[in-house]
């Protein structure tokens, strides 16, 4: 669980208590962070409100396991008033928190140390998230089996660069009328897209669902539909000749392992100017979207004045959906931007 910069946690918040019996009967796990009331953009006269919530999933076989979910949160960029970064970093396998730990540390440092951030943003992402790889594999961390997936958004000015590895999930809330309508802000990497099949495929990587390794579904059907109606067994990637190492992702930071059939930490990088319609952006692991759309969470975050209460909402009914679902939940992280006072004049 990665905390801001010099501020505390409240581990057991009282908006939670009620929420719901399942979401309520683990509230120690849940950290809720608000680190400022606001951050000012003083080059174009505006800024962000925002709050963090991380939750530690429920694994039954695993009532003990520690939230693999990690995020960083650092305002001032450089000592520049005008840049601020937000990411989310989705552990997994044994050393999963370790993975997003060291990468949450790791990458924001080098962002901060790179002295053409803010010349070339794309630039300085792209070396962050490999020299990150790289000393992650070198590290004394076990990284074979285990990684972390990362979505971050740096805001510089009026301008989002938004860098994602993995399969967590960066959405923006866009007002239309008398509607809120979401833009996703990354492109989830996995078998799903043709071309990310299409790549790790050339990389050696045979891609089954684990009903068509297990024999129970024919292997050579390669037609898995598409990730928002799809259910709960998804294509996943695996070496020619063993049943491992199985990611449903095709891009992450570690994972030393998959990198060997194609599994890789090149960011894919969207740039977007914001406008006076851009209400609010979410950052989130893919525990919020697994049953939730992006419309869904921007639906629910748009009916909450307080980005506390949106988080909590949005927490818990991806919870009860999880539970209904599965026997277990994911780790479940989210970050709510509010982007107030923006003007394009």
């Amino acid at each position: 669980m990665g905390c801001i910069h010099t501020k505390c946690c409240c581990r057991y918040p009282k908006s939670l208590v009620g929420e719901s019996q399942d979401f309520h009967e683990e509230d120690k796990n849940t950290v809720i962070e608000r680190s400022l009331e606001f951050i000012p953009v003083a080059s174009h006269n505006y800024h962000l409100e925002y709050l963090v919530l991380s939750r530690r999933g429920f694994y039954p076989e695993s009532p003990d396991k520690e939230n693999q979910d990690s995020f960083c949160i650092r305002t001032s960029i450089q000592g520049n008033p005008n840049a601020h970064f937000f990411g989310v970093f989705d552990g997994h396998g044994q050393f999963g928190m370790q993975c997003s730990n060291f990468v949450k540390d790791k990458l924001i440092e080098k962002l901060c140390n790179d002295p053409k951030l803010l010349d070339n943003p794309i630039q300085a992402y792209n070396s962050a998230f490999l020299c990150t790889n790289d000393e992650l594999h070198t590290s004394e961390i076990d990284d074979s089996m285990s990684g972390t997936t990362a979505i971050t958004v740096l805001v510089v000015g009026d301008t989002l660069y938004v860098a994602n590895v993995g399969d967590s999930r960066a959405v923006i809330a866009v007002k239309e009328g008398n509607r809120v309508l979401a833009k996703d802000l990354s492109n989830d990497q996995t078998p799903f897209r043709k071309d990310e099949y299409e790549r790790v495929r050339l990389c050696g990587a045979r891609v089954l669902s684990v009903d068509q390794v297990e024999g129970l579904i024919d292997p050579d059907i390669q037609c898995w539909g598409d990730e928002e109606s799809q259910g709960g067994d998804p294509p996943r990637l695996w070496v020619q000749n063993g049943l491992y190492p199985g990611t449903a992702f095709t891009r992450s930071i570690g994972d030393s392992t998959a990198e060997k059939i194609g599994v890789i930490a090149v960011p894919e990088v969207l740039v977007l100017q914001l406008k006076a319609n851009h209400l609010f952006f979410v950052v989130a692991s893919d525990g919020v979207f697994e049953f939730l759309s992006s419309q869904t969470v921007v639906d629910m975050a748009s009916s909450y004045a307080d980005p506390q209460d949106a988080c909590t909402a949005i927490a818990a009914e991806s919870y009860k959906l999880w539970m209904e679902h599965e026997n277990r939940t994911d780790d479940i992280t989210i970050i709510i931007v509010h982007i107030e006072g923006l003007s394009n004049v």
